[in-house]
């Protein structure tokens, strides 16, 4: 058989090359089938083959580490890879030898067999030549969801695609964009973040753009925003979908000119950074509801990631929650240990604030606990609050007007109000998720104002938000968190 045909298949574990080899047999390959890297590198000296399958932890050696051998022999022969060891780490060291495809375990067959069937067909694959990228990545994971993040993640490191992270609160946004530019070809220019949603509107084009001297009152230097501060580097834009429409026009342009203009300057500067954006909204309803430029979508959403919930990747909390022990410890606290029956309870939970509220409960667990292994017992007080705090949301005293009557009820009550609410409005089919969002958040924001007697920083924790995402919202329900400070 022509070795167009033939495909080298190197797995030490017999049952998984028996499945792989059925697989490639039913697509036409003649498999050609060895176990030890010797074995590949005896076949490969002989033979020539139209793919190269191979796992990465071999009996006598990392079946990464010498893919340089396989290069010098056959350098377009198109490389997948296998891997039990299913982190960011070793997809971006798999990526990094230039391979065709990388599968973490247990993987699709019918997926693999088609991979090969393209790689096959491929006339080249090119050798990056990067140095493999050291441990220790911001990303945790080996849940088949964060897998795929994690494969996404390896396809945009070595070009400069605009990439829309997708994702609710707390799921990790920022933590991909900075792993796109530490792992990428712009990783030794600046990491420039920028909360939209933070910067009044007022002066987002400023702040974005940067202005001339005299632009504006108060305008009494020049300014560099952050596209030239980012330059040589990566721009993350983080919760794009709330972003002013004005300033959203003024992005189109840039991206679609490749170039910006200070606020009161004629000069047109080149751009030369790569921009990631990221977002906890749907942005189609909101471009439906015109709140969002669709063009700008389009621009933006060159290459989506979405970013999973950890309710679905809960085989991820237990090695999220060692790893937030370890950082805890690293940091100063208490160096704490989780029992398996710990770890499993965790997992039971809904940690409906993602993994930033999973990370600020771990730490809150290795300050409080009583002992070095954290066992149910030393978790389940943390998980159940004391009662005054469960009906004040910030664990206030009595004294301090915490209401200690209605979340006892709070489920049904909620209901109740639903259903009065909704009889009551009857709001159009297709606004009633945003007009129920518009009712009840402002008497939320005022009730959380009002257990935290006015502090922001307090009301801000309480809700889980940042203090600069808080003042917005405050302005925009016109809430003026004065009128609840405490007098005597």
């Amino acid at each position: 058989m022509p070795h167009s045909r033939r495909v080298l298949l190197l797995e030490d574990d017999m049952s998984i090359a028996i499945v792989i080899t059925a697989a490639l047999e039913d697509e036409g390959f003649a498999v050609v089938h060895c176990q030890t890297i010797a074995e590949r590198d005896r076949q490969l000296a002989e033979h020539g083959f139209a793919a190269f399958v191979t796992d990465v932890m071999l009996p006598d050696g990392d079946g990464i580490e010498t893919i340089g051998r396989v290069r010098a022999l056959h350098p377009d022969m198109p490389i997948v890879i296998l891997s039990a060891q299913n982190t960011l780490d070793t997809a971006v060291r798999a990526t990094d030898t230039g391979a065709f495809e990388y599968f973490p375990k247990p993987f699709d067959i019918d997926e693999l067999a088609r991979t090969v069937r393209q790689a096959a067909g491929a006339t080249q694959s090119q050798l990056e030549g990067e140095e493999p990228v050291a441990d220790g990545l911001p990303l945790v994971g080996r849940s088949t969801a964060m897998q795929s993040v994690f494969r996404m993640i390896t396809r945009v490191l070595r070009n400069d695609l605009t990439v829309l992270i997708l994702g609710e609160s707390g799921t990790g946004k920022e933590l991909v964009a900075e792993a796109i530019h530490q792992l990428g070809n712009r990783r030794s220019g600046p990491f420039i973040a920028v909360n939209t949603a933070a910067i009044p509107a007022e002066l987002i084009e400023s702040e974005l753009f940067g202005h001339e001297k005299g632009a504006f009152t108060g305008a009494v230097a020049r300014h560099v925003g952050k596209f030239e501060q980012a330059a040589g580097g990566t721009l993350f834009l983080d919760e794009i979908g709330d972003m002013p429409m004005q300033a959203q026009t003024r992005l189109l342009r840039a991206l679609q000119s490749g170039s910006v203009r200070r606020v009161g300057g004629r000069e047109e500067i080149q751009l030369d950074t790569r921009i990631v954006a990221a977002t906890n909204k749907d942005l189609e309803p909101e471009i439906a509801a015109g709140r969002f430029r669709e063009d700008l979508y389009y621009r933006l959403n060159v290459v989506p990631i979405h970013m999973p919930p950890l309710r679905d990747r809960r085989d991820d909390i237990d090695v999220l929650a060692r790893h937030f022990l370890q950082h805890a410890a690293n940091e100063g606290l208490p160096r704490r240990q989780l029992t398996a029956e710990a770890a499993e309870l965790l997992s039971r939970q809904p940690w409906r604030g993602n993994v930033r509220e999973l990370k600020n409960f771990i730490y809150r667990m290795a300050l409080l606990a009583r002992e070095d292994l954290i066992d149910v017992d030393q978790v389940l007080p943390l998980l159940t609050p004391e009662p005054t705090a469960t009906a004040t949301g910030m664990g206030e005293d009595a004294d301090h007007g915490a209401s200690t009557s209605g979340p006892a009820h709070a489920p049904g009550d909620i209901a109740a109000a639903v259903a009065q609410w909704l009889s009551a409005t009857r709001p159009a089919s297709g606004t009633i998720y945003d007009s129920a969002m518009a009712a009840f958040e402002r008497p939320l924001f005022a009730e959380v104002l009002k257990e935290t007697a006015g502090n922001q920083l307090r009301a801000a924790q309480a809700l889980g938000i940042n203090r600069n995402t808080l003042r917005k919202r405050l302005g925009e329900l016109s809430l003026d968190p004065e009128e609840f400070t405490r007098r005597p």
